[in-house]
């Protein structure tokens, strides 16, 4: 008999089914991408459609090593980081074993684990698996380094696993990524997604254990990197070095959007990311069905159990201008 399968996570980047029914533009602030990407020059080649990728993406995987410094044994990829995260629960996770997920945090932590038949733990403990989101997402709050190792040393010494989800540290601050460490007990995620702001190619990457990564790839479903995603992601990672310029615009306009929150009474949360967390002291379903009628869609945090929260991404100045007026009148 198949276990009973849980509900599916809500997520933010909903752009295109509200502007299906929306008689006027809308501008995404729920999806957290960078608002001031590199640009790549990648001009797509319709004859590469053609022939299969090539399923061990030896080329792809080698220039990720060298932006890395990573072998590309310990590399892993994937249609998007979810394609890995539940790549990940299926190559560690069987029925019975628990995971610990710090809460607020991604919903697809803990519903990819109960996929592969885990169950959640009150502390990480005897957790097979520990996850954390560093920044954290819906909050911004950034860890150091030194802090993650602590955590990491933690798990280790109980022989579990740590993942380690750094999909927003690229735009927040690399000095704080684990990314250097080699250790079993560790995997890191990442994702070209958040960082180059191309939700539709779908490609995210990892780094593990060697053994780990080998297991992953046999579940891993086969050509799951299409040709296009792999030909961006090769470019991407050439010009990685661009997102130094991003993070300095980021946290430029983050700090703008700040003061403008607090002017209006409802101050975020610090943050280290490209996004804020607003806590408005009532019902969050108000506002944001306000600020989608003037055309503002923003993610309503009830989901991540916020019911009083909306998460706000940041964009550029004039589009947070149009926040802020917006948010100005749906005030009461």
């Amino acid at each position: 008999m198949k276990r009973g399968i849980p509900a599916r996570a809500v997520h933010g980047g909903t752009i295109l089914s509200h502007q299906r029914s929306s008689n006027r533009p809308i501008l995404d602030f729920s999806a957290n991408l960078n608002p001031f990407p590199p640009e790549i020059p990648w001009k797509p080649d319709p004859s590469a459609l053609g022939s299969y990728p090539d399923d061990r993406y030896e080329s792809l995987r080698e220039v990720i090593g060298r932006a890395f410094h990573r072998p590309p044994e310990e590399i892993a990829v994937g249609n998007g980081s979810m394609e890995i995260i539940r790549v990940f629960c299926q190559a560690t996770l069987s029925d019975g074993d628990s995971f610990h997920v710090e809460h607020p945090t991604f919903g697809e932590y803990g519903l990819s684990a109960c996929l592969a038949g885990a169950h959640g733990a009150a502390g990480p403990g005897r957790a097979r698996v520990s996850f954390i989101c560093n920044p954290n997402n819906p909050t911004g709050t950034l860890r150091s380094a030194d802090e993650v190792r602590g955590i990491l040393r933690q798990v280790a010494s109980s022989s579990s696993l740590l993942f380690l989800d750094e999909a927003f540290i690229e735009l927040s601050d690399p000095a704080q990524s684990l990314i250097a460490e080699r250790d079993p007990a560790l995997f890191i995620l990442r994702s070209l997604t958040k960082a180059f702001a191309v939700p539709g190619l779908r490609f995210g990457y990892g780094f593990g254990d060697p053994d780990l990564v080998s297991r992953m790839e046999v579940i891993r479903p086969p050509w799951s990197v299409n040709t296009f995603a792999e030909q961006f992601a090769v470019l991407a990672f050439r010009n990685y070095y661009l997102l130094e310029e991003s993070r300095k615009r980021i946290r430029g306009e983050r700090e703008w959007l700040e003061r403008n929150l607090r002017d209006l009474g409802i101050p975020a949360l610090p943050s280290s990311a490209n996004f804020l967390l607003v806590n408005l002291g009532r019902p969050a379903s108000g506002l944001a069905a306000c600020l989608l009628a003037k055309g503002i869609l923003v993610r309503d945090c009830t989901s991540f159990g916020l019911p009083e929260s909306v998460r706000i991404a940041v964009r550029r100045r004039e589009e947070n201008e149009q926040l802020v007026e917006a948010l100005a009148a749906c005030m009461p």
